[in-house]
């Protein structure tokens, strides 16, 4: 297939699926293009939103336009990483009498795996699920287990319930290609989405793709050429989020805690050539690094307390950082 044929299929899945999905969710269309995008550049989505907004239902959708497996992990304080990989069980052979540990295969070895509600368990548990998304793979009694491809985690996260939760430290937040924040509905597509949920059901959503396509179209997305001139702009960016590298500026220096690492260039520019395709197009521009960086970048950079008392988010710091940066070296 040459690119221009992969070109014109990467649009037309993004319009097939948008097509299927609008069935059942109504809004979000941001949310939507970042997820798709996490999917073709091969990497994980944390969505972070107040109850009662979609998130599950947005995965559960998806999912059933992927032509691909799907397991749901709910996760509870007392979840064990058993309890997403599996376990070894002790079982003897009926016809010979031979006793042997089979592995019985956890929620894990699925292609799309939704983690709902991940600052639930423990740090042990989240750091298991972790290893296994870098990894993609499980290793439990000596063995070591590939996982299904393409392997898809969606986590989801509450940001206003802090009683018995965990949140996750930055280095594991750091494995997830993007943050994408689901924020309330406007009042024209709450309305649209009270008449839908109020009414029977619909069930006529068909799959858009299947593994093998995703897995070509991820392939592609990794051949799409990028000039050193939008690697540079992409660099420049992350690196002026951090208050102890080089010469930063003092307003970052008082307002963040901690900058986005090297990881989060590489994110900003495999975002950049997923948006890039999908829009129909083989070259990475400077405004899909742009339109990337606040999903790309909201969670590795923390605030200080400074900029925490004074109500200014990551967000906000990322939208000066635009500001200021400049195009050209």
């Amino acid at each position: 297939m040459s690119e221009n044929d992969i070109v014109k299929q990467a649009a037309d899945v993004k319009e097939r699926l948008q097509i299927e999905l609008r069935k059942v969710i109504i809004g979000q269309q941001d949310i939507i293009d970042e997820l798709l995008i996490t999917l073709l550049a091969r990497g994980h989505s944390l969505l972070t939103g107040v109850p009662g907004l979609g998130k599950t239902l947005l995965i559960n959708s998806l999912s059933r336009c992927l032509s691909l497996s799907f397991k749901r992990i709910q996760f509870t304080p007392d979840l064990m990483p058993s309890d997403i990989f599996g376990t070894e069980v002790f079982e003897e052979d009926v016809t010979t009498g031979k006793r042997a540990f089979r592995f019985v295969q956890g929620p894990i070895f699925a292609n799309v795996v939704l983690a709902d509600e991940i600052n639930r368990t423990p740090p042990k548990t989240q750091a298991a699920l972790l290893e296994a998304m870098e990894e993609r793979q499980v290793t439990t009694a000596g063995s070591t287990h590939p996982l299904e491809q393409p392997f898809f985690v969606l986590a989801t996260q509450n940001p206003i319930e802090l009683e018995g939760t965990y949140p996750l430290p930055e280095a594991q937040l750091d494995r997830f290609l993007l943050n994408s924040v689901i924020d309330f509905l406007s009042v024209e597509d709450e309305i649209k989405m009270v008449a839908a949920t109020t009414s029977p059901p619909t069930d006529d959503m068909s799959p858009v793709l299947s593994g093998e396509e995703i897995q070509e179209l991820q392939n592609a997305v990794r051949q799409v050429p990028v000039s050193d001139h939008v690697i540079s702009y992409a660099v420049r960016v992350v690196a002026a989020s951090r208050p102890i590298d080089g010469n930063p500026r003092d307003w970052v220096r008082k307002q963040v805690k901690w900058g986005a690492g090297s990881r989060a260039s590489q994110a900003l520019i495999l975002a950049g050539k997923a948006r890039a395709i999908l829009d129909g197009r083989l070259t990475v521009a400077i405004e899909d690094v742009r339109a990337m960086a606040q999903a790309a970048l909201r969670h590795r950079i923390l605030p200080s307390f400074q900029a925490e008392s004074e109500n200014i988010t990551s967000d906000a710091i990322i939208a000066r950082l635009l500001e200021e940066v400049p195009e050209n070296a």
